[in-house]
């Protein structure tokens, strides 16, 4: 080891620590070598910018007079779980505006959902509550309607489950007609292909055997201070992986949690894919540790070191039939053109690695000014370990 976490936060604490990008640590090291590079950096800092579906977030509105207990909430139209205590809230990202057609009409708009809402709170717009309840002695009010922002809020805590995929698959659709997908629109007979992540930037890649990113880590959520709560929901650590370590499919997943009156409205946008439904873009940094010179040494992999699976939406993927069509590395995949059985197809991305490398720049220099402290983990994420699928039992009645 050549330095623990406690003496890499002194240094950040001391404004002293070298701090550089994951876009950066490759020609750094490449200058300097491995060994020495280690001995200098002390934080290498990792990004995403993109979808996560699994999002949403806790909210608590405060006690009416005289008291209610909602049970039943809509937030903008946008219904809200409220199985919970009398004044919370859950509200899913990808949830739909009461009413929505949805794909009745193929391929349905999606234009508002629980995504919309949540980047209207961040960015501080009044949205209204309509509540409902039966009415208890305690509780005795049945109905309300107002109006409030974030501010009004005790709390609103994003809690996702599902975030930060390690990895994903590259979408294709060799089918005759067009395909309307969470992976955005595919033209028939393979005409374009998309992905989603941040490749070289991205933060399980740069830790690929979870050496130091597990629960209690410290994360930038949105621009919040967050932290890693459990390893997210479809963490499969036993995915397929290259010579290098690195999965070549989805892998490993983070559930984070941050405070939403903490964020930036730039980093928490909502998305809607046309035909599919509506969803969240955050941008997510983590910083890793420099320990040793192993765990320097993972982070210099270079987009053309990760590969990720093409997969045919049109049949293999709803079909769960694990067919592969093939394989590329994030250096083909950015550079906008692949080939594909002897076919040039056009090819973009789902995130942004634009708004990633932004990110990972605004943790460098929270980290830099004392701003940011590292957490070590309570507990690594799990290793190993496959995921079940959903087995279809019963006759249908």
């Amino acid at each position: 080891m050549i330095r623990t976490w406690a003496e890499i936060n002194e240094k950040i604490a001391a404004g002293k620590a070298v701090v550089l990008t994951a876009d950066e640590i490759i020609d750094y090291v490449d200058r300097k070598g491995l060994d020495a590079a280690a001995k200098e950096v002390d934080v290498v800092t990792t990004a995403t910018f993109g979808p996560m579906c699994s999002s949403g977030c806790f909210l608590n509105f405060g006690h009416s007079t005289p008291k209610m207990r909602i049970t039943e909430a809509w937030i903008s139209d946008v219904p809200a779980y409220c199985g919970i205590a009398a004044a919370d809230v859950y509200l899913g990202a990808t949830e739909l505006r009461h009413n929505d057609p949805a794909n009745v009409d193929f391929p349905g708009d999606f234009k508002y959902g629980g995504g919309d809402v949540i980047e209207a709170l961040v960015a501080g717009k009044k949205l209204q509550l309509f509540a409902l309840s039966y009415g208890t002695e305690d509780y005795p009010r049945k109905e309300l309607r107002t109006w409030f922002d974030i501010n009004d809020l005790n709390q609103a805590i994003m809690v996702n489950p599902r975030n930060c995929y390690q990895n994903y698959n590259v979408a294709v659709n060799t089918s005759n007609r067009r395909i309307y997908t969470y992976m955005g629109i595919l033209e028939p007979n393979a005409r374009n292909m998309t992905y989603c992540s941040a490749g070289q930037l991205s933060p399980l890649l740069n830790d690929p055997c979870y050496e130091t990113i597990g629960l209690g880590s410290s994360v930038w959520l949105a621009g919040a201070r967050g932290m890693v709560y459990a390893p997210g929901t479809q963490h499969c650590p036993s995915a397929e992986r290259g010579d290098n370590d690195v999965p070549v499919e989805g892998a490993g997943t983070l559930a984070l949690t941050g405070d939403m009156k903490q964020m930036n409205p730039e980093f928490v946008r909502a998305a809607r894919f046309k035909g599919y439904g509506v969803s969240l873009a955050l941008g997510v940094g983590i910083p890793i540790p420099i320990l040793n010179a192993d765990i320097l040494r993972r982070t210099t992999i270079r987009d053309r070191d990760i590969e990720a699976c093409c997969i045919d939406y049109a049949h293999d993927y709803p079909q769960k039939t694990g067919r592969v069509l093939a394989r590329y590395n994030y250096a083909q995949l950015r550079s906008g053109q692949v080939s594909l059985n002897g076919k040039d197809v056009t090819v973009s991305s789902m995130s942004s690695y634009h708004k990633a490398l932004k990110v990972a720049e605004l943790l460098k220099a929270e980290i830099r000014d004392g701003r940011f402290l590292l957490s070590q983990p309570a507990q690594l994420l799990p290793r190993e370990g496959t995921l079940n699928g959903l087995a279809i039992k019963g006759e249908p009645r």
